[in-house]
């Protein structure tokens, strides 16, 4: 018997450290990490001790033998991963804390975000013994994307947050939440208390596409879609309207994509026992979407999805999956390898984009891209295709989902172009290249919205090391009087309040 790693795998590598015998890969020096949807187990090398299963901060590892009909072929796409690799790979080399560590006084450390790359930033300081963290996040709840983002029936992934929360209670973290960085506080009076300032804002715009009637009523983000099943403070109750809607648009088809296809399909009762928002459930058990298309300007070679989110719209009875194209579309998924994405639709029926259908259905139209949105006082259509072989489809709603991008932080240098705060490898620089003093950045907002959860853990760690390498170069300075600087510096009683809550 081995054991395997199942669709909710986080790509955090908590079960490397642990394994005694090298079975898990990629590891994070080898060329595939942070490239494969999941981490995979070796079922030739395998002792079974269950170390990995203990470690996994998110319950996805199991063993072969209790695999249900659903995760069965899991065990197929941990051992394809190995089937041109070496029985015996090459250990890692080791890491070992900076020299510079032992140099360090009692150190001061701010970061900005309570998400997934705040926590793993948080999680490499502390191991310092004589260091301090302080969280500041505008929103009044902790979490970022693993709370806002994963979509409520996930359960598997949304235990991330169970994870998570010891270090937001650890004995040297402060929190003050409520705090906007840039209107309640300012980045060079953080820069002034902290010793370092670490950005982990992550990325809360949609990348921008540029076709007409995207500004139509009935056409929103898919993020706001997320945010509105998901109870995010700053997403009104009535900000997406299911009045009348029967069909759906979906422009992109990464996670996000299907994410929304499944959360607008699902049976109610099947989300009411999860933590989507009262009124998102009350809008799904009033309306009724019948159809939701997916549009995917490539090929099923080229989908963004991962296959575990493929696989969740495949595993429910009452809705349909089915794909719209050519035989040749049919012919490439059933060529895909088993760990490929699409190749979870491998059986799916062929139908024409816009036939009539009688049971509820998601429809992957692969290879088709978004030409215009059109409509008089709202959304009633979108022409997808190519400037010479288009076609119309009805719809009533519109959902934008080709990625995120960044916004910038107040008082911190900002590429427009890539949608990230300006570093070199987590360190800020300014526009002419030269570092800001003891700024760095983390996760989304440092290399742009791409990967999940796990994949923050190295990215932090490699900026937390930069840090540390920073402070050990120069002289520690000596801790303030924080509360005598603020009271002086402050106008009102009010501005220490909101400063120093």
């Amino acid at each position: 018997m081995a054991f395997a790693i199942t669709q909710n795998c986080c790509n955090d590598a908590s079960c490397l450290s642990v394994c005694p015998v090298n079975c898990i890969h990629p590891t994070p020096d080898e060329p595939d990490f942070g490239k494969t949807e999941l981490l995979y187990i070796d079922p030739r090398s395998c002792i079974d001790c269950g170390a990995c299963a203990d470690a996994c901060p998110v319950d996805a590892i199991t063993p072969v033998s209790r695999l249900t009909p659903e995760q069965s072929i899991y065990a197929d796409i941990n051992a394809d991963y190995y089937k041109d690799k070496p029985t015996d790979p090459a250990w890692a080399r080791p890491r070992f804390p900076a020299p510079a560590v032992s140099e360090l006084r009692k150190i001061d450390v701010a970061i900005i975000g309570t998400g997934p790359a705040a926590y793993y930033t948080a999680q490499a300081l502390l191991r310092l013994p004589r260091s301090r963290v302080t969280f500041y996040d505008r929103l009044k709840t902790v979490g970022g994307l693993a709370r806002y983002g994963v979509a409520p029936d996930h359960l598997g992934t949304r235990r991330i947050n169970e994870h998570f929360r010891s270090i937001f209670a650890h004995p040297r973290v402060s929190m003050k939440l409520g705090v906007e960085v840039g209107v309640d506080i300012d980045q060079q009076t953080l820069s002034e208390r902290y010793d370092a300032v670490v950005y982990a804002v992550g990325a809360e715009n949609d990348r921008p596409l540029d076709i007409p009637g995207l500004d139509l009523p009935g056409s929103i983000s898919a993020r706001t879609v997320v945010g509105w099943y998901n109870g995010h403070p700053d997403v009104a109750a009535d900000a997406v309207d299911l009045t009348g809607v029967r069909s759906v648009t979906i422009i992109g088809n990464g996670n996000v994509a299907l994410d929304a296809a499944r959360i607008l399909t699902a049976d109610p009762d099947d989300l009411a026992s999860t933590s989507i928002s009262p009124h998102a459930l009350a809008a799904l058990r009033k309306n009724r979407v019948e159809e939701v298309v997916v549009l995917a300007r490539r090929g099923p070679e080229f989908a963004a999805f991962t296959r575990s989110e493929c696989k969740a719209l495949l595993d429910r009875p009452h809705v349909d999956v089915v794909v719209a194209g050519s035989p040749e579309t049919v012919s490439t998924i059933d060529a895909l390898p088993p760990a490929a994405p699409a190749s979870a639709l491998r059986g799916a029926d062929l139908v024409e984009l816009g036939s009539p259908h009688s049971a509820r259905r998601i429809v992957f139209a692969f290879g088709r891209a978004p030409l215009a949105v059109h409509g008089d006082n709202g959304v009633d259509s979108v022409l997808v295709g190519t400037e010479d072989d288009s076609r119309s489809i009805s719809t009533e709603l519109v959902l934008l989902a080709i990625g995120y991008r960044g916004t910038p932080s107040a008082g911190v240098p900002f590429d427009e172009h890539s949608g990230t705060i300006n570093n070199v490898d987590g360190r800020v620089t300014n526009h002419d290249g030269t570092l800001v003093a003891g700024c760095y950045v983390v996760g989304w907002a440092k290399r742009g919205a791409t990967g999940g959860i796990g994949d923050n853990k190295v990215d932090a760690e490699l900026t937390v090391d930069a840090l540390v390498e920073d402070l050990a170069a120069r002289s520690p300075r000596r801790t303030r009087d924080w509360h005598r600087r603020l009271s002086a510096s402050a106008k009102t009683l009010e501005d220490v309040v909101i400063l120093d809550r």
